[in-house]
């Protein structure tokens, strides 16, 4: 009976797929145990990217990141551990099941929200359609790979979670640029900032903000990695 205990303890030696958008992220996700996705924020090539991407070489998938906040109450830094992620029709349950000490010691330097995500196929900039987003699903915040990377796990039968740090707040609505600033390999593209700002100077100061809420949210996110240190307790959400 020793023997198949013992058995039965192993942890799978299988890495923990981590999807990201931005390369900022994927730079802290990186590490041992973890095969790390960039989207680029790009939606079409993520799901590129997991088409020829073989399910039965990880043992979970992780959504890790920064998002856009729908709740008026998050502040950037914040940090949103799914419970599920909304996206049109589709639903999908997100597992909470690592140790609950990993969770208290996220929180000890910041504040740590168990909430819904919503999926979305472009950044979303206006604060009024952030406000009505959080109107119709409820969510606490919003990303645009959670969703793909969720309903790639569902159809796999992987467990999926999912931990997206407040980047820019429900209150603020992000510069235009924010939209098309963002390289193919997931940089920013500086030239096209460069541009935007020379034809409207206006937007110096929105990008600017955004910048330091961006830093901060980075910041929090890097203090976020026990997170996927912690996945060897990874299970499916009940």
């Amino acid at each position: 009976m020793g023997g198949d205990a013992s058995a039965g303890n192993q942890i799978d030696p299988r890495p923990v797929l981590i999807v990201t958008g931005l390369v900022q992220e994927a730079r802290i996700a990186a590490g041992p145990g973890m095969v790390v996705i960039c989207s680029s924020s790009d939606p079409r090539q993520l799901r590129a990217l997991l088409t020829v991407f073989d399910p039965s070489t990880i043992r979970g998938v992780i959504s890790f990141g920064v998002a856009g906040g729908l709740d008026p109450s998050l502040k950037p830094g914040d940090v949103v551990l799914a419970t599920e992620v909304v996206a049109g029709d589709g639903r999908w349950l997100a597992g909470l099941s690592l140790n609950e000490q990993v969770i208290a010691n996220l929180a000890l330097k910041r504040r740590v929200v168990r909430g819904g995500l919503a999926g979305a196929e472009e950044v979303i900039v206006a604060q009024a359609r952030k406000a009505a987003l959080w109107l119709q699903t409820g969510a606490a915040a919003v990303d645009m790979e959670s969703h793909i990377a969720a309903a790639y796990a569902a159809d796999a039968g992987l467990p999926f979670a999912a931990l997206r740090v407040i980047s820019d707040s429900a209150h603020r609505s992000l510069p235009t640029l924010a939209k098309t600033a963002i390289r193919p390999d997931g940089r920013v593209d500086l030239r096209k900032i460069l541009s935007g700002v020379v034809r409207d100077p206006t937007a110096l100061s929105a990008l600017v903000s955004t910048g330091i809420d961006f830093n901060r949210a980075l910041r929090s996110l890097r203090g976020c990695r026990s997170f996927l240190l912690g996945s060897e307790s990874f299970v499916t959400a009940a």
